[in-house]
């Protein structure tokens, strides 16, 4: 446990810049895809955690959101490797709106081990070790045992992908029937703890990429919950990837879209 420990020590380290910035938009660069924002902050806390992490796992490898492109290298199903999110939600860090996370998540040979979700600005902080369950600011999280028709539902929309966003909205509209309400974080990693804390019964996306829920993945199945993507087939963790994360009541009866 304490070397999941000097992980979440580490997150919270980098939440804290993420809580002291100032001055965000000036630091903006746009990426590939509309709306698709990251800042020097993105960059400043990933290079910080790179440094930390490899500190305390020198013989891991590293896959972040801020290296420009996402290649899962076949030597990647071997060994450690971490896989980091700097700010999960950063058009919301721009605007003040405060579900951003800070996500770490640390595959072993090829699948989900340990994983670390902070949002500073609630001071939560979400962690998973393979096996040993899921925990909130060190006490245990369950996911829900509610019905989706006592639940809400949390969906991301694929921003960055303008062919998702018909079947996204379909999703919705289907979905909108059979649950209390939906809800939009903006953060998917924040949305999986979601599940796992059992504030949410269900979180949908078409496509999310490897560090958007590395982390989380591990997190919502710790707590009970499952999760697939939209085929209801297993994730393979190595790279982009539709999603299907349900409570443990939800996964009891018919969910699929």
């Amino acid at each position: 446990m304490s070397e999941l420990m000097d992980l979440v020590q580490v997150a919270k380290e980098a939440g804290a810049i993420m809580k002291n910035a100032v001055h965000m938009w000036e630091s903006v660069h746009e990426k590939s895809g509309h709306a698709n924002f990251a800042t020097d902050y993105d960059e400043r806390i990933q290079a910080f955690l790179f440094e930390r992490l490899a500190q305390l796992e020198p013989e891991a490898s590293f896959l972040g959101e801020e290296d420009g492109h996402e290649v899962f290298l076949p030597e990647y199903k071997k060994g450690l490797v971490f896989v980091v999110d700097p700010i999960d939600g950063t058009s919301n860090f721009l605007v003040g709106y405060r579900p951003s996370v800070v996500s770490i998540g640390l595959l072993k040979d090829g699948r989900p081990y340990r994983a670390v979700v902070y949002n500073p600005y609630f001071d939560m902080c979400f962690w998973a070790e393979a096996g040993k369950g899921a925990f909130l600011n060190g006490k245990p999280v369950h996911s829900s045992k509610n019905s989706l028709a006592d639940s809400l539902i949390v969906f991301g929309t694929s921003p960055y992908y303008p062919d998702c966003k018909e079947e996204t909205f379909r999703l919705a509209a289907e979905y909108l029937d059979r649950c209390i309400d939906l809800r939009r974080s903006g953060s998917a990693e924040w949305d999986l703890c979601s599940v796992a804390a059992g504030w949410a019964g269900m979180f949908f996306e078409l496509r999310v990429s490897l560090w958007d829920y590395a982390a989380g993945a591990l997190i919502v199945e710790e707590a009970g919950g499952k999760v697939t993507d939209l085929e209801g087939k297993s994730l393979t963790f190595e790279g982009k990837s539709s999603m299907l994360a349900v409570s443990e009541g939800v996964a009891r009866e018919e969910y699929m879209p």
